[in-house]
């Protein structure tokens, strides 16, 4: 009929395995809360969020020493404004993700904030989760925070996939950079500071330069 329409969701055991492994890794390797949420609406979609749900929570046995817990996508959605520091990790399907990811980039100042990365066995891809951001190109006003933090990401996984603790280092020192840069009160326009893309990320290099 062409006043319906009808989409094919596909959620199968081995995927939900595989990111649940990676989120109880995450919240290992950050070492903060060791606490991993499960984002789903299984009582909805009972079919493909419910063996969503239960692959994550086959994987959470295998890892005693982190929290597990569960939430349905409305009640998460509310709660990442309400109490965003009672979370974590949060596990989610695509969909899911890519609303809730925003929804928290806001949390913390917008999406100049936020990093991305789409990692498959071998290979990662990591970028802003802002995209390109062609309207504002050549006007210094650009957050550079999320590029800097996806190279951050980068390290990261590079140096896990091949056990160089060097290289996890690297992008730890750049984090923590970074955040020592904000946490001075040293921000670009689109969290309430002054500083163009040059200056913010020139103040960013010349402290990384500091430490050599």
């Amino acid at each position: 009929m062409d006043d319906s329409a009808v989409a094919l969701r596909i959620i199968t055991e081995k995927a939900s395995k595989r990111i649940a492994k990676h989120a109880f890794e995450t919240a290992i390797q950050r070492g903060n809360k060791k606490h991993v949420t499960c984002v789903h609406k299984s009582n909805v979609m009972r079919k493909t969020d419910g063996l969503f749900a239960s692959s994550c929570e086959s994987v959470a046995k295998e890892f005693s020493d982190v929290k597990f817990d569960q939430m349905y996508v409305d009640a998460c959605s509310m709660n990442l404004i309400r109490q965003p520091h009672k979370f974590d990790v949060i596990v989610t399907t695509n969909l899911f993700g890519d609303i809730l990811s925003d929804e928290s980039s806001q949390v913390v100042g917008g999406l100049g904030m936020a990093p991305a990365a789409n990692l498959g066995d071998n290979f990662g891809l990591f970028e802003p989760v802002h995209g390109a951001a062609f309207d504002i190109a050549g006007k210094q006003i650009a957050n550079p925070t999320s590029f800097i933090l996806s190279i951050k990401m980068m390290l990261e996984w590079l140096g896990n996939k091949n056990n160089d603790h060097a290289t996890v280092s690297a992008g730890q020192t750049l984090e923590d950079t970074v955040m020592a840069v904000v946490k001075s009160g040293i921000l670009t326009k689109d969290v309430g500071g002054s500083k163009s893309t040059r200056e913010f990320t020139q103040e960013i290099t010349n402290r990384l330069s500091s430490q050599n």
